[in-house]
């Protein structure tokens, strides 16, 4: 038996999330599908990072288990097989010890706002026309180094053990007509990225205050948070993992 990553790219919008569920679309199921007619066997993927329905990924991780020793050109085939939407990367045989999930040491996450209406970006970012103040979105962001509780940004039945996350790296960046919000971190949790960007708004748009903004953090309550973005404007961008994943095995 031998271990593969394999890394994906896809544009969300046609799937209900990146993990298989009962009777959905998701990105597991149709890479799953993928792998079954090119090699005709079930293989059983287990993946990185989840992201919810109509999130894009840059960059996310499966991994699989096969006695199958997979060629560098099978990598064409698999991408001819997968629908437009879903493009397959990389095959990387690794050691047996290496989980997508668990050996990640870092994630990225960007979201987008767009200002002007612009239907090419319709489904890739957050149309949001409203005044904002980048400075107080720049403060905003740079509390989010002083916690490590994120309790207020996972939304609600969320199964984790700790609600702990390491922020990284937090900025807003402004070209002509789009907004960005650039956030690392070691982990994240369920609706996390989206709860920070809804809620970093309402400090941008002035509705509340930074020193709010903190209350609401410390509040560990999901219900202070906002939610409301939508799910076009998230993308995932990395997953990042330990040089030793990568190394040759075998």
């Amino acid at each position: 038996m031998q271990r593969y990553f394999l890394e994906v790219s896809y544009k969300g919008t046609a799937y209900k999330g990146f993990q298989k569920q009962p009777n959905d679309v998701t990105i597991q199921t149709e890479v799953e599908k993928a792998l079954h007619t090119l090699f005709q066997q079930n293989i059983e993927l287990t993946g990185s990072s989840r992201t919810d329905a109509g999130v894009h990924a840059l960059q996310n991780f499966f991994h699989f288990d096969t006695e199958i020793t997979i060629q560098p050109k099978q990598l064409y085939s698999l991408n001819a097989i997968l629908p437009q939407d879903i493009v397959a990367k990389s095959i990387t045989l690794v050691s047996m010890q290496a989980h997508s999930r668990f050996s990640a040491t870092s994630r990225a996450y960007t979201y987008y706002i767009y200002r002007v209406k612009n239907p090419f970006l319709r489904d890739r970012a957050y149309f949001y026309p409203y005044q904002l103040n980048i400075d107080l979105l720049q403060q905003a962001a740079q509390v989010l180094f002083d916690y490590t509780d994120f309790t207020t940004f996972s939304k609600r039945n969320t199964q984790v053990k700790t609600f702990n996350c390491t922020i990284t790296a937090a900025d807003w960046t402004q070209t002509s007509d789009q907004v960005l919000f650039n956030v690392s971190g070691n982990r994240f949790l369920r609706g996390m990225v989206r709860g920070l960007v809804g809620t970093m708004l309402r400090v941008g748009g002035g509705v509340i205050s930074i020193e709010d903004f903190k209350a609401i953090i410390e509040s560990k309550d999901c219900s202070n948070a906002d939610f409301s973005v939508p799910p076009q404007g998230l993308f995932l961008t990395s997953v990042n993992y330990p040089e030793t994943v990568w190394k040759d095995v075998g």
